[in-house]
């Protein structure tokens, strides 16, 4: 199993069904050291699915002051890849750790 921390639109009912195509559990907890941004969505599959022209974007700041309150949803290794689809070129994969002492993976933005 793997842990996915969702802060957007993977938290909403339909992208979960249309990605997933069931409901995830989750848990709240609390990434620290970055804040969000948005990114402006023109993948029109993504749009279809989200119904959101733009969607937050985890950015690093490295301040102890900033936190981002998410959802941690347990997923298997296979919904993990189908999750990556789903994330636009804006957006990278990185393991965190959270408030909670959790390690989990989450979306955040590609440095170009």
């Amino acid at each position: 199993m793997e842990y996915l921390f969702s802060y957007g639109t993977l938290r909403q009912q339909n992208v979960q069904l249309k990605n997933f195509g069931r409901l995830l559990d989750g848990t709240e907890d609390t990434l620290e050291k970055f804040t969000l941004k948005e990114v402006e969505i023109t993948d029109e599959v993504v749009l279809e699915v989200s119904d959101k022209k733009f969607h937050p974007i985890l950015s690093y700041t490295g301040n102890e002051k900033d936190k981002v309150i998410g959802t941690v949803f347990k997923i298997t290794s296979d919904e993990l890849l189908k999750a990556d689809g789903y994330e636009v070129d804006d957006y990278k994969r990185v393991e965190v750790t959270l408030e909670s002492g959790r390690k989990s993976w989450a979306y955040v933005k590609k440095n170009k």
